[in-house]
């Protein structure tokens, strides 16, 4: 049995929550660069452009891509030979607080109903898997609600499933508009039951797609949503252009013969993941 002690989880989510805030995802940030040389539209570019400049000020000068530093949704897979000393949660809890506080990050985090503020961005959205061996992954993911707010699930109809699937993403989508702060990363859950779809559309959306164990029909519904959407002309800050989304991934588990639970959830274009192993 490998130990691990509470502080150097502590130390790894701080400094994760702080390097997430100040350094976009590398994918991303590659598949904007790609859209800026792709974008002909000269306003569509420079929105771009902007973005880009914008993101490497903020990794220069270290300060937040976003003013929204987002609710902290933490993924963790940790092997069933290891045993945290301390308490995994109450790490997390603690190295979110500390992240946030050496950050000078917003304090975004309410009671759902009084709506006061807990003042310390805590608590976190805490996902934990089990896994062979004694590894401890923690992927760190801040999650601003411009975007976040544009997520949705459902229940839909199994007459024609990709049909429905389609119609489901590009509605959400052409509702989401420029609220979600595009160019977007959509990541699209499907299967298993209705909070199953909704968690299979975040861990899409941070791109754990597994892409080899993918099939053709998972693949092709893949490209040919990315290319339906960036048809809609909503375009970089929602101002038109042919980039909408940057990337569209998708997770599928097994369902009931009678259901269609689907999820979709949209990263807007200072999608914000980082991981350490340990």
């Amino acid at each position: 049995m490998r130990i691990i002690k509470k502080d150097k989880i502590v130390e790894a989510v701080k400094n994760l929550c702080i390097k997430s805030n100040f350094e976009i995802d590398k994918d991303v940030e590659r598949l904007l660069e790609k859209a800026y040389k792709e974008e002909n539209d000269i306003l569509p570019k420079e929105v771009i452009r902007d973005i880009l400049k914008n993101c490497s000020i903020a990794k220069a000068k270290k300060i937040p891509m976003c003013q929204d530093t987002g609710l902290t949704v933490v993924f963790v897979k940790k092997g069933e030979g290891i045993q945290v000393e301390g308490g995994l949660e109450e790490a997390i809890r603690e190295g979110v607080r500390k992240g946030y506080r050496e950050g000078y990050f917003r304090k975004s985090i309410v009671d759902p109903l009084t709506r006061k503020n807990t003042e310390d961005n805590t608590p976190a959205t805490i996902h934990t898997s089990l896994a062979k061996g004694d590894g401890l992954k923690i992927t760190v993911v801040p999650r601003g609600f411009g975007s976040e707010n544009m997520g949705k699930a459902s229940m839909l109809d199994i007459g024609n499933c990709v049909k429905e699937v389609k119609k489901f993403v590009l509605d959400s989508v052409k509702e989401s508009g420029g609220n979600s702060c595009p160019p977007v990363v959509i990541g699209i859950g499907i299967g298993g039951t209705l909070e199953k779809a909704a968690l299979l559309a975040k861990e899409a959306l941070i791109n754990d797609s597994e892409d080899g164990r993918k099939n053709v029909t998972v693949k092709k519904l893949e490209k040919d949503l990315l290319k339906e959407i960036n048809k809609l002309n909503i375009g970089p800050g929602g101002l038109g252009g042919k980039t909408t989304a940057l990337r569209v991934t998708i997770k599928t588990y097994p369902t009931h013969i009678a259901g269609l639970p689907v999820a979709i959830n949209i990263g807007c274009w200072c999608h914000r993941v980082q991981t350490i192993v340990l």
